[in-house]
């Protein structure tokens, strides 16, 4: 352990002051380690969280469309809703001071942790539990919503959305170029020699550039710039098919979305060391009722919500539930759900300067408290 001053200094560290890029005070823009981490490196994140989503809401055999994804879907809206609740309606009750104080972080108990939730769950489940499935369902639906939430409530700045212009506008360039055109160059060619020569020549590059060009457009224009790879990400040739990120078949895909993926996987979970270590360093004298608002609202809030819109979707709507599950394994995947690390933290980091962080990792007591409910509700774990 170090002060807070050292360890703000070490965060705050100025890499280039006057630069073309960073945080804009006083006229100009400085970059900083934080800044380095949180707005350009956790860009790469958000691209793979983006890339899951995409790959469930546009294939065919997307794991986001159709029937089979409603009650999930519902369970979501319920995830969201539910943890909003508690954190808006106890802080209303402890008053208008302290309710004008949190308001602003509404969004932090809201997210889901992909990674760690789905460890917990297949502890909880089992790996070939369907509960498992649906949590991780569940979890890629609720980043995007997070992501949704990020852009619009949370801008880093005034917003000027003619730069976003810029970063649709190198995405549909790249997409045309490097992906539409030498697809359509090779109708009748089985070698597709055409889309082989700029995959294997140029390869990730043309894409690489375009996604700086597109970050740039998202810092000029008031969203936060770590978004800024999202409309790259369509724009890259994909299979047309997934398995999921955590499925080992996911190894067998070698077109340059997935590829790149393989590729960014191990320099992300660096960058999420980075992440946690810029971001969850606070004084423990900074908890106060933001910390505990945001805590209840995952471990309160998440399990009802998702437990009451799943019922909703399952029983009156009759949108059924997967095979194999039972509706009170909702509350059990409300618990593992409960855990939102890396985007909860990402927006209190955002919304607040500290005590709220706290909130987003005392969350992890949530893998405690699933295990406790796969106990009681007498869960039987599935392996593959």
């Amino acid at each position: 352990n170090i002060d807070y001053k050292s360890y703000h200094d070490f965060v705050e560290f100025k890499i280039w002051d006057h630069a073309p890029i960073g945080h804009y005070h006083h006229g100009h823009r400085t970059l900083t380690l934080h800044y380095l981490v949180n707005d350009i490196l956790m860009a790469l994140f958000f691209a793979i969280a983006a890339k899951e989503v995409w790959e469930a809401v546009a294939l065919k055999d997307g794991s986001l469309r159709g029937k089979k994804a409603a009650t999930p879907l519902f369970a979501t809206l319920g995830g969201m809703v539910g943890p909003i609740s508690i954190y808006l309606g106890v802080a209303y009750l402890m008053g208008s001071t302290t309710y004008d104080a949190v308001a602003n972080g509404w969004a932090i108990p809201t997210a889901t942790d992909i990674a760690f939730s789905y460890l917990v769950g297949r502890i909880v489940f089992g790996a070939g539990h369907p509960a498992v499935r649906f949590l991780l369902l569940l979890a890629i639906a609720d980043d995007a919503a997070g992501l949704i939430i990020l852009a619009i409530f949370y801008p880093s700045g005034e917003l000027a959305p003619i730069w976003l212009l810029l970063s649709f506008g190198i995405a549909a360039v790249a997409y045309i170029l490097f992906n539409w055109l030498p697809r359509t160059i090779d109708r009748g060619d089985q070698l597709r020699r055409k889309s082989t020569w700029v995959r294997k020549t140029l390869s990730f590059w043309p894409y690489a550039i375009a996604g700086a060009i597109s970050w740039y457009g998202f810092m000029r224009s008031g969203l936060h710039p770590a978004l800024g790879l999202l409309p790259i990400v369509p724009a890259i040739p994909h299979a047309d098919r997934a398995f999921g990120i955590f499925d080992q078949a996911e190894e067998h895909l070698h077109d340059l979305l997935n590829t790149m993926e393989h590729a960014l996987k191990h320099p992300v979970e660096i960058v999420l060391f980075f992440f946690g270590l810029c971001n969850a360093g606070v004084k423990f004298e900074a908890i106060g009722d933001a910390t505990w608002l945001v805590l209840l609202g995952l471990i309160v809030g998440k399990p009802i919500g998702i437990y009451i819109f799943g019922w909703l979707a399952a029983v009156p709507l009759r949108l059924g539930m997967p095979e194999g599950m039972r509706l009170v394994d909702l509350i059990v995947i409300g618990f593992v759900a409960a855990i939102g690390f890396t985007v909860s933290l990402f927006v209190a980091s955002v919304a607040f300067e500290a005590g709220p962080v706290l909130g987003a990792l005392f969350s992890f007591g949530a893998a405690v408290l699933s295990i406790i409910a796969g106990k009681v509700f007498r869960v039987q774990k599935k392996e593959l």
